[in-house]
């Protein structure tokens, strides 16, 4: 571990506790991750399924190895602190997850999520008490390393059929009893649910926008509590359906209006410091 990246902890956790709320982005390579450095953003995150993306695979298809590459070239591309997107941790196995964080610390980030998502549709979730046991691991491990790593932990129920609001805040209550500094539950669809959410716990909730209609303004969730707002892939969606327009504009029209309507390499380069 660094000096820096010790420094760029104490930054990271600073955020979570001074007034008001923050957001936290999400490149998918270096390049991104320097423009949103440049636009005066505060910390990056990665995101499981654009990070799948860059390399031609779907969300979930990363290995252990690939996302912690992945991560670590977002962690070098800027001086910003880094959190990641580690999805279920690799591995059902308390033991593994532990590992797990073990291994991002050592990829220069200074957070991550773990959730409680089987990625198996029959069974989506894993059983309260595993999902409790994967949590308290992954914590003990973020406690016993040498600088403050924050532990995300996500319940996500409502990514799926016949999501319960009881037993997401059971989850997060359970998960904040254990160890984890930071909650999160994507896909709530209101804010008087956020609201709910909020209330329920005492250590930072952490909003995901970038779901059609479930995806409020920065005050609205700032009101109802949130104190971290990432985005997922939403970012990484905008630049390729920016890519998508310009690529059948001229392969449909043969015409080339795209090139008026970008950024110059000048400009980039600027916001970019490089």
């Amino acid at each position: 571990m660094s000096v820096r990246q010790r420094e760029k902890a104490v930054c990271f956790r600073s955020l979570h506790y001074r007034p008001g709320t923050f957001v936290i982005p999400n490149p998918w390579d270096a390049a991104s991750a320097r423009v949103l450095a440049g636009l005066g953003f505060e910390a990056l995150a990665t995101s499981s399924a654009a990070s799948a993306a860059v390399i031609g695979k779907r969300d979930g298809a990363l290995t252990r190895d690939e996302a912690l590459q992945h991560a670590r070239a977002i962690v070098e591309a800027t001086d910003l602190p880094v959190s990641a997107d580690l999805e279920k941790g690799f591995g059902d196995a308390p033991e593994t997850v532990a590992e797990t964080v073990r291994m991002a610390a050592d990829a220069g980030l200074v957070g991550c999520t773990i959730e409680d998502s089987t990625r198996n549709p029959e069974r989506p979730l894993y059983d309260f008490g595993l999902a409790v046991e994967r949590i308290a691991a992954a914590a003990e491990a973020a406690r016993a390393l040498p600088f403050s790593f924050m532990l995300t932990a996500r319940a996500h129920a409502f990514m799926y059929a016949n999501p319960s609001l009881d037993e997401t805040i059971r989850r997060l209550q359970k998960f904040e009893e254990v160890g984890a500094e930071v909650l999160f539950a994507p896909g709530l669809p209101d804010i008087t649910i956020v609201r709910a959410v909020c209330e329920a716990i005492s250590k930072p909730f952490n909003f995901m926008v970038g779901i059609k209609g479930k995806s409020f303004s920065l005050a609205e969730l700032s009101e109802a509590g949130v104190k971290r707002i990432s985005l997922a892939t939403s970012l990484y969606r905008a630049a390729m359906s920016g890519l998508l327009e310009a690529a059948r504009e001229v392969r449909d029209r043969g015409e080339f209006g795209f090139v008026d309507r970008c950024a110059t390499t000048t400009e980039l380069n600027e916001i970019m410091g490089i």
